[in-house]
């Protein structure tokens, strides 16, 4: 997922601090001032005076604080761990990405998928690319074309579990290093005893953050492991897990949609929230929760309008 970082003077820190007090999360990372969560975006404010935002809704956000201010937003692909090794884009890599973490419908979704240099031909002829550039139904007839040659594993967190972990205080950065790790994991024992050059994560924490994370894990996944953003540009692997990640995401969203008996909108948006207040009017709030991540201010939206 990619990061919007910008750079802003104390007097600004303190402004932004002051208004994502409502949305302020009670951990903090090293060396931050402040940590918010709003739909599709989480802010952290550091003593650097840099501030990140990460999420589908990111440079949205980033751009209310950067009319007269110096930006540094990722628009390149950017790596944490020193510079990729010559030729890159031609090794056998495990490429792994994650979607639905900025909707409030539907479960976060994480693909890793082993992409050998002989398979690049055939996964480029079947349109094998950034994902971002495509929409849905373009995603899913190619992830049906790739899911039979890709060695992947494929990790949801349903939005019940995701409920539970976060109100035990785990953040999303959490539970998505656990999928990433765990499918990881899963993909290198699938091509056993082949191993690949390299394995890719498309970036959503810094790298100390991320083990950081992983710390009580019993297996952590550490040799050759790279981290970079907009990563689906980097290699095929990470384009390929994005495409299945996307795929899978939207069966379970079909799913859902079939289960509850209302078309579920994608997104974080007032239309999201105006579905919402549907569901609570039919059915209630836990039934609500059963499909969303309730920590989200759409649901104090969706019950407001409910009430009206």
């Amino acid at each position: 997922m990619a990061n919007t970082v910008i750079v802003v003077n104390q007097t600004t820190m303190e402004k932004m601090k002051q208004t994502y007090l409502p949305f302020s999360s009670p951990k903090l990372p090293p060396g931050a001032i402040f940590a918010a969560k709003k739909p599709g975006v989480s802010i952290t404010g550091y003593k650097s005076l840099k501030v990140m935002f990460q999420g589908v809704n990111g440079e949205i956000e980033a751009k209310k604080w950067v009319t007269s201010l110096p930006v540094a937003t990722k628009k390149t692909p950017s790596v944490s761990k020193g510079v990729l090794p010559l030729n890159f884009a031609s090794k056998n890599v495990i490429g792994s990405d994650e979607v639905g973490t900025g909707d409030f419908f539907g479960p976060i979704t994480v693909c890793a998928a082993y992409v050998e240099e002989t398979m690049m031909p055939l996964l480029k002829e079947l349109g094998v690319k950034d994902s971002k550039a495509m929409k849905d139904p373009e995603i899913c007839r190619i992830a049906e074309k790739i899911i039979p040659v890709v060695p992947h594993s494929v990790l949801l967190c349903p939005n019940p579990k995701y409920n539970e972990l976060q109100s035990r205080g785990m953040n999303q950065g959490q539970m998505k290093a656990l999928l990433h790790n765990r499918a990881l994991e899963n993909v290198l024992k699938k091509i056993a005893p082949i191993k690949p050059d390299a394995i890719l994560i498309d970036q959503f924490a810094e790298k100390t953050t991320y083990y950081r994370y992983l710390a009580k894990e019993p297996n952590i996944i550490r040799e050759n492991v790279f981290f970079a953003t907009k990563a689906e540009g980097l290699h095929l692997s990470v384009a390929a897990a994005s495409i299945i990640a996307r795929y899978k995401f939207v069966q379970a969203f079909d799913e859902m949609s079939r289960e509850v008996g209302i078309l579920l909108p994608k997104g974080a948006g007032p239309h999201v929230d105006v579905v919402a207040a549907e569901i609570i009017q039919r059915f209630d709030m836990e039934t609500l929760a059963k499909y969303t991540k309730k920590h989200f201010a759409n649901t104090e939206k969706a019950l407001k309008i409910a009430q009206s």
